[in-house]
């Protein structure tokens, strides 16, 4: 089999600008997913997506080739399944047609190379068609709307205790596994068919949108805190979506 990694990384950013190249743990953000897929056992290529020259060259710093996308493909509307469908679509149109793709956000360096690994094993084992990451949550997610406040993730007139509620995975949008065949067919997402959850620790599920995040992964990268704590995972149970499947 033949997997592909694919790297989303443009150049605008409003809440933190550049934030792709900022320093991150001594060395630009981006360059800490290039090293961890040059790690990973079972990623066979990598690109970087992108349409920002200084971009494109710390990504050849590290040895990885770049796809060019067009500029409407990184605008603040543009979406990640369009881009993926792009990068996708420039690698067969070259003769190589993976069997797998794997979306990495380069917003999410603190992942482990052995993490990537096992997703792809997680998704092959239980013969799903696309996988997410996730960390456990016990979040009381309230939304506001035109209604007014209304609980999410629970009831607020009998609100259990934390330890008594079902199991809940937020996404950490770090890894996502996907067949081919999900990118060109889903329309608003880049999960389809039989969805497997690949579970991670909470040191590796941090991502950066802000400075504060920045800050925080460059300290959990500078003391690897994440290499003291049990690494092991408790595994993974598929889900069911009613979109197309194989």
């Amino acid at each position: 089999m033949k997997h592909l990694a694919i790297i989303p990384a443009r150049g605008g950013s409003k809440r933190l600008p550049g934030k792709n190249i900022l320093p991150c743990a001594g060395k630009p953000l981006l360059a800490h997913t290039l090293e961890q897929t040059q790690q990973a056992r079972l990623i066979d290529r990598t690109i970087v997506s992108t349409e920002n020259s200084a971009i494109a060259a710390v990504a050849q710093r590290y040895g990885v080739e770049v796809i060019w996308r067009p500029a409407e493909l990184a605008s603040d509307t543009a979406t990640t399944l369009a881009v993926l469908r792009h990068a996708l679509n420039e690698v067969e149109r070259q003769g190589w047609s993976p069997d797998l793709v794997i979306l990495l956000q380069c917003t999410s360096p603190v992942r482990r190379p052995e993490d990537i690994d096992r997703a792809i094993q997680t998704l092959l084992a239980q013969g799903a068609d696309s996988l997410f990451s996730a960390c456990v949550s016990h979040a009381c997610i309230w939304q506001e709307d035109a209604g007014g406040l209304r609980a999410v993730t629970y009831e607020p007139a009998n609100r259990q205790r934390e330890q008594d509620w079902p199991r809940q995975l937020r996404e950490n949008g770090s890894i996502f596994v996907m067949k081919p065949w999900v990118l060109r067919e889903m329309t608003g997402n880049c999960l389809g068919g039989k969805i497997a959850v690949y579970e991670m620790d909470v040191w590796g599920s941090f991502q950066i949108d802000t400075p504060e995040d920045l800050k925080l992964c460059d300290w959990i990268l500078r003391t690897n805190v994440f290499s003291q704590v049990d690494q092991t995972h408790p595994g993974a149970s598929p889900l069911e979506t009613s979109g197309t499947t194989r």
